[in-house]
């Protein structure tokens, strides 16, 4: 995913995904073979108004430059009445941060998007949607000119949780104040009770992301009703 020369923005939400996706980072920069260049980026979608000094400790701890862009999203949310709230503020978010990427003259934008993530993502896009489909872990936006890496994107969310609480680093409680209610939200709680049936659930998931064949759909090589 990473090239000598890179430059590449870190996505920092505060939680734990992209926390731990800094450090990792900056401890490749520091220990790995490849010589690229990092730096973060944090849209706060509150405006200004969360307290965003742990993740601006950690960038100091780490020697990596902090960023912070402050956009009132959930207020234009709230204005809106959105009815697809996650849809709006996930492409406000990334236009602002892809934006800024590029003004700082990067070549890729790494996100902490990680297995749980993929896997809630495949459903919400066949319940809801119609389509088996799901982000890749390596990415070019056209539009910007950029890549985007989501290193993290083998790596269960319980496997991060429980790296950050050794770790001890601080994060930031989330900005959003409608995650709860989401069609994400419920498709984690779904996956959650199949996972006690299921307990693979994930892997199988991610399996079928990486093997699925063009032949076993209906798109090619199925006959007419009338022809069987």
């Amino acid at each position: 995913m990473i090239g000598p020369g890179d430059r590449i923005t870190v996505g920092l939400s505060g939680g734990k995904d992209s926390t731990l996706l800094l450090a990792a980072l900056a401890r490749l920069k520091e220990k790995g073979p490849v010589d690229f260049h990092l730096d973060t980026c944090l849209v706060d979608i509150t405006g200004g108004r969360t307290d965003t000094r742990p993740m601006k400790d950690l960038c100091e701890g780490l020697g990596v430059e902090f960023d912070i862009v402050s956009y009132p999203v959930l207020e234009i949310l709230r204005a809106r009445n959105e009815r697809s709230p996650c849809s709006f503020c996930a492409n406000m978010r990334g236009g602002i941060l892809f934006d800024r990427a590029k003004k700082k003259g990067s070549t890729a934008v790494a996100m902490g998007h990680n297995l749980d993530d993929a896997v809630e993502t495949v459903l919400l896009n066949l319940f809801y949607a119609g389509s088996f489909r799901c982000f890749a872990p390596r990415s070019w936006r056209s539009r910007t000119d950029l890549w985007l890496l989501r290193p993290l994107v083998y790596l269960p969310e319980r496997s991060i949780a429980e790296e950050i609480s050794r770790m001890g680093v601080k994060t930031i409680s989330p900005m959003c104040t409608f995650s709860r209610e989401s069609k994400r939200a419920r498709i984690k709680n779904l996956v959650e009770v199949l996972e006690k049936e299921i307990p693979d659930i994930r892997s199988q998931v991610l399996h079928a992301l990486r093997e699925a064949r063009i032949e076993d759909t209906w798109n090619t090589g199925a006959l007419p009703l009338q022809e069987l």
